[in-house]
């Protein structure tokens, strides 16, 4: 599903808000989501599920085609962590 579904789907759900709010109150909340993640490193929606940063060590691995050795930079890295809610609702456990 891409920004635009849920777009779409929030203007059938609230037809009598514009568009243009609706979209604005979207990136809002991406945007608020995207900043906790880079000042706080971690973002819970109950019912949903959890983004939380976490860091990637530096590796040092090899090529396949060489065999020489390569080091790879360490990085950041978003996991997402689904809740037990959404667990039991998609899969029925």
């Amino acid at each position: 599903m891409k920004k635009s579904d849920i777009l779409r789907l929030l203007k059938q759900k609230y037809p009598n808000v514009p568009t243009s709010e609706l979209k604005a109150i979207l990136n809002g909340t991406f945007e608020a989501m995207m900043e906790s993640l880079r000042t706080k490193g971690k973002v819970e929606i109950r019912g949903i599920g959890t983004f939380k940063v976490k860091d990637i060590e530096p590796k040092i691995r090899r090529n396949p085609k060489t065999g020489n050795k390569v080091y790879v930079d360490g990085r950041k890295s978003v996991h997402y962590k689904m809740s037990k809610v959404l667990k039991r609702q998609l899969f029925d456990v």
